[in-house]
């Protein structure tokens, strides 16, 4: 009796494996070039989640054939256009790591950069236009990083260029967000903090249109804690970088700011 107990189990585990319970892998027969075609047919029509699902699978089932390693990139394209941008940072990543020689390696980093400026974004950034400025500018920084990683070690790469175009523009909202918060310390009259912000501008931002701002907030900032001299050397810059109507401006916003508190 005790013999047949093994042998009525294993009975009872082969009815179970043969219900319902048990699916069939749909994609048995596939070839990696059948994941392939899918997938870029997918990419082509936008159907972003299809397409990841066949890429992960070409690279789970072929990770030896020819086509793994574009799948590798193309995953990180597809996560980036399904807006799922740590998904597509952490694809890139791996493409990076494991093909450093690849010649599409210039490519992942200009990904990379491109999912890091987007990430922290809502839905309703496509209705509402934010200035990226006022929020956490971590990603702004990862995506300077990226995109300054392409230009110093790809020049020639196809997406220097716009890498490039894209650094000005993060140079400049960083420079920004360090000017919200100088003068978010101007408004609590906290002038040393005030004027180490706009100090970090001047020194950090100095090509950006941000920096004449901050040089405003130093002056004002270095006048209230009685540091004459270095508020009439700040005022000294201030005029020598400025046009004549620049210097229009400039007037203005040293009124703003000189302006007594409400």
């Amino acid at each position: 009796m005790m013999r047949l107990l093994p042998l009525a189990i294993l009975s009872l585990f082969l009815v179970a494996c043969s219900g319902d319970d048990i699916k069939e892998d749909q994609y048995a027969d596939w070839s990696a070039s059948d994941f392939y075609d899918e997938s870029s047919l997918s990419l082509i029509n936008g159907e972003f989640e299809t397409a990841i699902t066949y890429l992960e699978n070409l690279e789970a089932r072929f990770p030896f054939s020819p086509y793994a390693r574009q799948a590798q990139l193309d995953v990180a394209y597809a996560y980036y256009k399904f807006d799922e941008p740590e998904s597509a940072i952490a694809a890139a990543d791996r493409f990076i790591r494991i093909n450093p020689r690849d010649p599409n390696v210039a490519y992942a980093w200009y990904l990379k950069g491109r999912a890091d400026f987007t990430r922290g974004r809502g839905f309703l950034d496509d209705y509402i236009p934010r200035d990226i400025s006022l929020h956490d500018n971590q990603s702004m920084q990862d995506a300077m990083r990226s995109f300054s990683t392409l230009v110093k070690q790809y020049p020639d790469s196809r997406y220097a260029v716009d890498a490039h175009q894209h650094m000005v523009h993060l140079r400049n909202k960083l420079a920004e967000a360090e000017l919200h918060a100088a003068e978010y310390y101007i408004q609590r009259e906290a002038w040393l903090a005030a004027a180490k912000r706009g100090q970090y501008v001047v020194e950090n931002y100095q090509t950006t249109p941000a920096s004449r701002r901050a040089l405003t907030i130093m002056i004002k900032a270095y006048n209230e804690l009685g540091l004459k001299e270095l508020a009439a050397d700040a005022q000294l810059v201030l005029k020598a970088n400025a046009d004549s109507k620049q210097q229009v401006a400039l007037a203005e916003s040293l009124k703003e700011l000189q302006a007594p508190a409400n």
